[in-house]
């Protein structure tokens, strides 16, 4: 098709001793990836090629690049960021030799897409314990990515195909959800849903369910009165502006009567309230995207895997969903960024005719 928009999709290697390297190999094996996307690997090709002896890989090969505009739709794409001397890889461990490759290979990934050199990013999982470092001080990836964007709130938020989950509140400790609950915060996680479902997903006027607190919805306040002073006020706010925001919904019930079918996103107070059965629908296909931020960053749904890593047991699936999923994001935001600029264009045209009848 003529001037059909490929995405050129970075991945980063995550950590090498991790099942990240396995997923990707085999996410590349299938052939699917390279007919979608120009895929652009953030990491190492040494532990790789050894890497892919260890998961019957053994025919995968590389192209060594240093500039994402040289990258080629055909290949598999590598962008070296291994700093200094080769270190042998400890399958099943958490080393730091392997979190400082990780960061690296953000780190690189990150700057060129902020740069426009690729179009998405797709990371895969990290050890949050050995990546940790002066240059790294963050719970996780979102985390990072807010503080390079510089971006106050970002919203992670759970995708799969009828289902996307997003929480108020991310990595922190449960006693900590309550005092981090507010008016405030509850209104920018919509705000950011509202707008990602418009401009990532297409969804023009998105239908969004926001789960309670507390059990049965505080059961007006028997239970909880977050509901009553928090969450619903809020929710009114919305609604009075023509938003089609509803709840606050008891979780149990929503998910379990099948409710969660009827919305296009859903608003979770903390994160395994929110995760917990989004992992359990939607497990091998979900992905993990950070809603709010100029640059699209998605991830698999799940860690690093040590007690496979190296055995060959590791599905590709989800990893396969997250480069699918930042393909899409980027084709779905580059049709609406052209609507946009069509949009303008016309109604300076509408101006200058109005002008010309004025006179």
């Amino acid at each position: 098709m003529e001037n059909e928009f490929i995405p050129k999709i970075g991945i980063t290697i995550g950590d090498v001793n991790g099942i990240g390297p396995e997923v990707l190999l085999k996410a590349l094996a299938t052939g699917r990836v390279n007919k979608i996307c120009i895929p652009i690997i953030y990491g190492s090709g040494k532990h790789l090629s050894k890497y892919k002896h260890f998961v019957d890989q053994a025919q995968w090969q590389y192209t060594g690049i240093n500039d994402p505009k040289t990258a080629l739709q055909k290949n598999s794409n590598l962008i070296n960021c291994l700093k200094g001397e080769y270190f042998e890889m400890e399958l099943g461990t958490s080393d730091k030799k392997a979190g400082e490759l990780a960061f690296n290979s953000l780190e690189k990934a990150v700057a060129d897409l902020k740069e426009g050199l690729i179009d998405a990013l797709v990371t895969a999982p990290i050890s949050k314990d050995n990546i940790q470092s002066e240059n790294f001080k963050f719970p996780g990836h979102t985390e990072y990515l807010a503080a390079a964007y510089d971006k106050k709130d970002v919203l992670m938020f759970m995708i799969s195909e009828g289902l996307r989950v997003g929480v108020v509140t991310g990595h922190i400790p449960l006693e900590e959800v309550k005092s981090k609950l507010s008016k405030e915060i509850i209104t920018s996680k919509l705000n950011i849903m509202i707008e990602s479902l418009k401009i990532d997903f297409g969804i023009k006027k998105p239908k969004i369910a926001v789960l309670g607190l507390n059990p049965h919805a505080g059961e007006n306040g028997l239970l909880g009165k977050e509901e009553k002073e928090i969450i619903e006020p809020v929710l009114e706010k919305f609604k009075n502006k023509g938003e089609l925001v509803f709840g606050p919904f008891p979780t149990d019930g929503f998910f379990a009567n099948g409710q969660f079918k009827n919305y296009d996103g859903i608003l979770a107070m903390y994160h395994d309230q929110g995760l917990t059965p989004f992992k359990l629908l939607a497990f091998e296909t979900g992905v993990n995207f950070t809603a709010g931020l100029m640059g699209i960053r998605t991830s698999p749904d799940h860690g690093t895997g040590y007690n496979i890593a190296g055995k060959n047991e590791a599905d590709p699936t989800s990893m396969l969903h997250a480069i699918y999923a930042a393909v899409d994001i980027s084709k779905t935001r580059n049709e609406y960024i052209e609507l946009e600029k069509n949009s303008i264009k016309h109604q300076k045209i509408d101006i200058d005719s109005l002008r010309k009848e004025k006179h």
